[in-house]
């Protein structure tokens, strides 16, 4: 009888031992699984190479390292909207477990996935562009960051009177082409209603963005006699901002962008979101999805943080003095 017991006690023992390392085993296997991430750009990879750097060096404080427990594929539409949903495609045949999206790109890849969790890193208004139920509870596959509207269009247009004397004739350029769309039209309504209650006239240029279309635009605006340009705000556009920075020193025009990407280009200034800390704050919509949340119960968040850019090296090459009143207000100054 009690070599029976014994017996017992070793197989129990035999029994605990198979079951902990089917465990371990188990453990092991889930733990070396690689997540696949895309991402989906309207715009280059050179225009959003630092962009990218920001949300990699994010993602490696949420414990992630490429190669070891996610793969990050890269897809870029190069200003070519019609190429935006095919890319998506491609990642979903990837069978991406996310994918983190910029600019105009969630609604194209919101047309090929209602499943695949869509996190968007920049771009339009969310619940305007159908994408989000709300802000609290987007209740679809689609969350991440929200750009504000008309408060930040306003504050441009205000920022830009007190820089420019007697301003009452803006230059807006517009992005030719079927993938401005419904970002565009957002913007341009908020131009539209800010610069009446400024009382401020508008000049809508019409433009592809290539460096020749670009030239005949400011060409125009120059001949209109504008007082000064703002572009509308797109992944498109940052990646022409040279282009557009160039050409505004050279008609000696002042101009307000919305990324001070655009200001280290020569730009003159520039007031809005810090984006590479929109890229950060998209690692945290990732990290949780990949634990396990679902996009549609991430609330989508907007920008808290707000900064105004100014290049002096720009404002005297254009003959423009900045009132000390602004310089003061300015969270960066290029001198």
């Amino acid at each position: 009888m009690k070599l029976v017991g014994r017996q017992r006690s070793v197989v129990g023992l035999i029994l605990t031992a198979i079951l902990c390392a089917l465990c371990s085993l188990a453990e092991a296997q889930q733990s070396t699984k690689i997540w696949r991430i895309g991402y989906l750009d309207p715009s280059t990879a050179s225009a959003t190479k630092n962009l990218l750097e920001a949300f990699r060096e994010e993602m490696s404080k949420y414990g992630w390292t490429e190669g070891k427990n996610i793969i990050i594929e890269l897809r870029f539409a190069e200003l070519k909207s019609e190429r935006q949903v095919p890319l998506a495609t491609e990642l979903v045949r990837w069978k991406a477990d996310v994918i983190v999206a910029a600019g105009g790109a969630p609604t194209s890849a919101r047309k090929v996935t209602a499943t695949i969790p869509i996190v968007v890193a920049s771009g339009i208004d969310l619940v305007a562009a159908g994408l989000a139920s709300s802000l609290a509870r987007p209740g679809g596959n689609v969350t991440g960051l929200s750009i504000l509207g008309p408060e930040l269009i306003t504050k441009r247009l205000e920022i830009l009177k007190e820089v420019v004397p007697k301003l009452s004739r803006v230059g807006v350029l517009m992005r030719k082409g079927a993938g401005a769309g419904t970002g565009q039209q957002q913007q341009m309504d908020e131009i539209r209603a800010a610069a009446l209650a400024l009382k401020v006239n508008l000049h809508e240029l019409m433009t592809a963005l290539d460096p020749d279309a670009l030239e005949r635009a400011f060409k125009t605006a120059a001949q209109e006699q504008v007082h000064a340009i703002i572009p509308t705000a797109g992944r498109q556009t940052l990646a022409a901002r040279k282009t557009i920075a160039e050409l505004a020193i050279k008609y000696r025009l002042p101009a307000m962008y919305q990324e001070q990407e655009f200001i280290d280009e020569g730009g003159l200034i520039s007031y809005g979101p810090n984006f590479a800390d929109l890229y950060r704050r998209a690692a945290y919509f990732v990290d949780k999805i990949l634990q396990g949340a679902k996009p549609a119960d991430l609330p989508v968040e907007q920008p808290t943080k707000f900064e105004l850019v100014i290049n002096l090296k720009t404002a005297k090459q254009i003959g423009l003095t900045i009132p000390p009143n602004v310089l003061a207000r300015a969270d960066r100054v290029i001198r």
